[in-house]
């Protein structure tokens, strides 16, 4: 025994030193810096991507949408089950490390040929004196069996920990997920409380120009204005009307995108619109940039797959090294069951122990190995392009809340000057100090900046909402 194990290790140390002189490929670390503020903004740590999507939106209704897109979306719900294989996969591979016990039970019958070594060995040899063996020959097994590979490369148990990782990583990737759905739900329902302003500004200007129409209409009688003007009138009327029909198609199409996010077949959605153009935007605080760090799961997420490349790396490198495996069994075999609680007679038991390792054309696990290099080399950009786009987004989305803030100023002096132009047009008409040209391009004006303020109005919501998910959306 002592001799089988000097011999193992001496073994063990031969093939070891043929595997010395492995390929080694370092690749470089990710570069995560990041600059110290953001482009315009102070230097404070408060940090809007720490509040709850709950308390950021502030719309009952609005938060049941999200509520019901969380339960019943199919895209959240497939996610989860990928979630679900991970999770398992983490279970396979820490199997992968432990040992497998086999129990197992046989029979079987055999009649050899005399004609043959086993054959004619039995022929003439007895069991017992005067006792033969039987014909034909059954044989009776029962027993534990027992394999295990010898870890000491650290090979499965870094394909346990790379399975930890991406099964981190893929809730992770559901976190993001959930921010893309929350700030997705949101947009769609602000394009649709703008689509419902919109639709009442027509309606309310259709009424303007109604009344415009019949008074053209009676100043054509009264041989003040003509044909032309009635014509005239009359097309802006029908134009207006033509629009409102496609502003409630519009309408159609967003809420059914909504339906489709929140995995339910058309219907109307429940909101309040009347408040629509006064409301307010909520407090910003972009915090610094280093904090994308920590509170953006789809930069958090590359991290992790980072880690698990590293890790399978170092499993690939680990197959250019010899596996040990160690095989045992213990049990009970004869060709009668009643002799098989006889023993030490029917007892049967073996242990052993091989050393395998690749020692000619090597050339896949070469391939394996620059491949595992390469797919980690790709990950470390995949990090930095992911810190990179993440600061972009912030930084973009920051300028377009500061332009659109200095633009609704403009706008809604702009509606409120051209309201007012509206009366004062009328009454100039009606006495005849202006062309009725003059009334049909002022109405036309005053509904575009009314349109024009509430697309603002929109534009400066979905920004809100796209800061907040581009700084992390509530996951820290």
């Amino acid at each position: 025994m002592i001799k089988m194990k000097k011999y193992f290790v001496i073994g063990l140390l031969s093939v070891v030193s043929l595997y010395s002189c492995v390929p080694t490929r370092m690749v470089r670390e990710a570069n995560m810096e990041m600059p110290e503020q953001f482009i315009d903004q102070d230097l404070d740590s408060t940090n809007t991507a720490h509040v709850k999507w709950r308390d950021f939106f502030l719309d009952t209704n609005l938060i049941r949408l999200i509520d019901k897109a969380l339960e019943n979306n199919q895209e959240l719900n497939i996610m989860l089950q990928q979630i679900e294989m991970a999770k398992n996969e983490v279970k396979v591979r820490k199997g992968e490390y432990l040992p497998f016990v086999n129990a197992y039970a046989g029979a079987e019958v055999e009649k050899a040929s005399e004609f043959t070594r086993n054959g004619a060995v039995e022929k003439n040899l007895n069991i017992h004196e005067a006792e033969a063996f039987p014909e034909p020959l059954q044989n009776y097994s029962i027993g534990l069996s027992a394999s295990w590979e010898l870890d000491i490369w650290k090979k499965l148990r870094n394909s346990k920990k790379a399975a930890v990782l991406e099964y981190m990583a893929s809730i992770e990737g559901k976190n993001f997920m959930v921010t893309n759905l929350v700030s997705e739900i949101a947009n769609s329902y602000y394009e649709l409380l703008a689509l419902d302003s919109q639709l009442a500004i027509i309606n309310k200007n259709l009424e303007l120009q109604k009344n415009a129409l019949k008074m053209v209409k009676i100043q054509k009688e009264a041989a003040r204005a003509t044909e032309l003007a009635v014509r005239r009138f009359e097309a802006e009327v029908l134009k207006n009307q033509s629009n409102k029909y496609n502003i409630q198609q519009k309408i159609v199409k967003v809420e059914n995108a909504i339906n489709f996010l929140i995995g339910s077949y058309p219907k109307p959605i429940s909101r309040n619109s009347d408040l629509f153009i006064n409301k307010n935007m909520p407090y910003i605080s972009s915090g610094i940039p280093s904090q994308l760090l920590q509170n953006r799961t789809d930069i958090r997420q590359a991290e992790l797959e980072l880690s698990a490349a590293k890790l399978n790396t170092k499993i690939a490198k680990a197959n250019f090294y010899p596996s040990i495996d160690i095989s045992a069994s213990i049990g009970f075999k004869a060709f009668k069951p009643k002799f098989l609680k006889d023993t030490p007679e029917s007892l049967v038991y073996s242990l052993a122990g091989d050393i395998v390792g690749p020692l000619i054309n090597r050339n896949a696990i070469k391939a394996e190995y620059a491949n595992a290099n390469s797919k980690q080399l790709q990950v470390v950009f995949e990090y930095e392009k992911t810190i990179l786009n993440a600061y972009i987004e912030v930084s973009n989305t920051l300028s377009n809340i500061e332009n659109l803030n200095k633009s609704y100023a403009l706008r809604d002096k702009q509606v409120k000057a051209l309201n007012e132009s509206i009366d004062i047009s009328m009454k100039l008409f009606k006495s005849a100090r202006i062309e009725y040209t003059e009334v049909l391009l002022t109405q036309r004006e005053a509904l575009d900046s009314q349109i024009e303020i509430i697309e603002t109005k929109k534009e400066q919501l979905l920004a809100h909402v796209n800061i907040y998910k581009a700084l992390g959306g509530g996951w820290n």
